[in-house]
């Protein structure tokens, strides 16, 4: 199987619907919703979800019932867009979802010792112990972007 990258995460707008795209990316969240799983795949651009129904394919939704957070995932589907009343306007590519045919787990991870949305309320001394994640949250990424352009 080749998989090279087509787009990135935070890259998925509108005029993309219909294409197959292939992301690589962190697991952020996993929502399973009767039987349909929703994954945050983030990359240092941003956030795009993906889905995975059994109608699309049975192995990718076997293998995204195993997904945890800050799992590395390589994921090829369709793009498409969200469903009426799903769309949410506080993401850049909040209109549109990928809707996953093929599932690599590049690398499983295990449980973090915090999410990197709630990493103001951790103690620094273990933001600092486990600093590889610290790193990962988007505005450190973006301070680190920022500082390479100077």
């Amino acid at each position: 199987m080749n998989w090279e990258r087509s787009h990135f995460c935070g890259d998925l707008r509108q005029e993309h619907i219909g294409n197959q795209v292939v992301l690589f990316g962190w697991c952020q969240t996993r929502r399973d919703h009767g039987g349909v799983i929703f994954v945050d795949l983030r990359d240092y651009t941003g956030v795009s979800q993906v889905v995975f129904k059994k109608e699309i394919s049975i192995e990718a939704h076997q293998l995204g019932d195993s997904i945890r957070s800050e799992y590395v995932l390589a994921v090829r589907g369709q793009v498409e867009h969200r469903l009426e009343g799903n769309v949410n306007p506080k993401l850049p590519t909040g209109e549109v979802e990928v809707l996953v045919d093929q599932l690599e787990i590049l690398n499983p991870s295990e449980t973090p010792p915090f999410l990197l949305e709630e990493r103001e309320q951790v103690d620094e001394k273990i933001r600092l112990t486990h600093r590889f994640l610290e790193l990962r949250h988007p505005d450190l990424q973006h301070n680190m972007m920022q500082r390479s352009r100077a």
